[in-house]
């Protein structure tokens, strides 16, 4: 029968290592990655209420939210009956301006 094939039989691994021509051991040597010291806006500031909003876009009980804003979908669930949380409301209304308390989860994704 012989041996159970494996993934690397077809697709062999090449790993390469990058030497520091500097040491004498030869030990790895690493790029320094730039860290952005400023995240999204309204990121660092809010998180309690940035995730409270997460939450809101997750549950489906208040119909889909690609499309439309929060605040529209807040508006949407109200008129149908659906009781949506009103601390949702006062934080949209409050970061009124801010994109991200406006747009939801998956703003950022194509449709």
């Amino acid at each position: 029968m012989g041996r159970k094939r494996l993934i690397t039989d077809s697709f062999q691994v090449v790993k390469r290592q990058r030497r520091d021509p500097d040491t004498k051991e030869g030990s790895l040597h690493q790029e320094a990655v730039p860290v952005p010291d400023d995240g999204p806006p309204g990121g660092s500031l809010h998180p309690a209420q940035l995730e409270m909003l997460k939450q809101f876009d997750l549950s489906w009980e208040y119909g889909p939210c690609t499309g439309i804003t929060r605040l529209q979908r807040w508006e949407r669930a109200e008129s149908l009956g659906l009781r949506p949380p009103l601390t949702v409301r006062e934080t949209l209304l409050e970061h009124e301006g801010d994109p991200s308390f406006m747009h939801c989860l998956w703003h950022d994704y194509p449709l």
